[in-house]
């Protein structure tokens, strides 16, 4: 079972990435503060506004690859949230 708080841990990891771009980091943590300021009632709609902002970074020409594959975890992830 996935939590939330797993979910912005991992998020938390990415961020600490001395590569990560700057562009992707702010919108990493927005992401992270979205999902803060989740109610439980309304975790899924944030998680799927989440999903689609971390479908539009992993396509920036600008990550690395494996980050990229960190976002798809992510993804996955939220797609598990309880």
């Amino acid at each position: 079972m996935v939590k939330v708080s797993d979910v912005m841990e991992t998020i938390k990891e990415i961020v600490e990435d001395p590569t990560l771009p700057k562009n992707i980091r702010t919108k990493l943590e927005e992401i992270t503060n979205c999902l803060k300021s989740a109610n439980p009632k309304e975790i899924r709609l944030k998680a799927d506004k989440c999903i689609n902002n971390l479908d539009e970074i992993s396509s920036d020409v600008n990550i690395q690859p494996f980050v990229r594959t960190q976002l798809w975890s992510v993804v996955s992830m939220l797609e598990a949230l309880d």
